[in-house]
């Protein structure tokens, strides 16, 4: 990944896991708590693809795995947030921007499903059947629910940021002003010769090599 897409992407990821845990976590809503982690990464994978998404959503969850209060095994939530940002990253749009606010909405729906009913799997494996009392049916509900109602003020500025720091016109710029300086001084500075001038000179060199031999000629005839 690119040093600005890992820069964008820790820092979203450490605001979004703050604020889901100091303020949503403490609404004590009814079923499951609104994932403002899960659409980050959802927005980040939908920009930067499959890979990246992947990557980001590994990390997102490894954070959010061991910032307290975590009370689950370490890398539980890094597996599933990890599947999620790679199966998001596969319906990136093509040309960067959506069309629609269906395709994100769908996405967003069945992320969260998808999310709850993983992360209960991966819970069952290792033991924890803390799903099972309280009802996954409602969790899945309130978790669809909560993040599809989130979504519209998250997703769409978290792609926003990604797009604009992967297309960045003020570094593009920039670069093409010092490329053009770099091949003007490489022209017309540095050796002080231009290419007009260089011409003219091996012009004129050769005219006088043409009269010299013309008098060496004239010379020989008259002896």
């Amino acid at each position: 990944m690119r040093v600005n897409r890992i820069l964008l992407s820790s820092a979203l990821v450490v605001v979004a896991l703050v604020i889901q845990v100091s303020v949503l976590a403490r609404l004590h809503l009814p079923g499951a708590v609104p994932d403002l982690l899960l659409l980050t990464v959802l927005g980040l994978a939908l920009v930067y693809g499959h890979v990246g998404g992947a990557l980001v959503g590994f990390g997102a969850g490894l954070l959010a795995d061991l910032a307290p209060p975590a009370d689950h095994a370490a890398g539980r939530y890094a597996l599933v947030l990890c599947v999620i940002g790679y199966l998001a990253g596969l319906v990136k749009p093509e040309s960067g921007q959506l069309k629609s606010a269906t395709g994100p909405m769908v996405v967003v729906v069945a992320a969260a499903v998808g999310s709850t009913l993983l992360y209960a799997g991966v819970g069952a494996l290792v033991g924890d059947t803390a799903a099972r009392h309280v009802g996954l049916s409602g969790l899945l509900f309130t978790a669809a629910l909560y993040d599809l109602l989130l979504a519209p003020f998250v997703v769409p500025g978290v792609m926003a940021l990604a797009r604009r720091a992967e297309n960045d016109p003020l570094a593009e710029s920039t670069s093409a002003a010092k490329a053009t300086d770099i091949s003007s001084g490489w022209l017309s500075g540095g050796t002080g010769l231009r290419i007009g001038s260089q011409r003219n000179g091996l012009r004129v060199k050769a005219a006088r090599a043409r009269m010299a031999r013309a008098g060496r000629i004239k010379g020989v005839k008259r002896l």
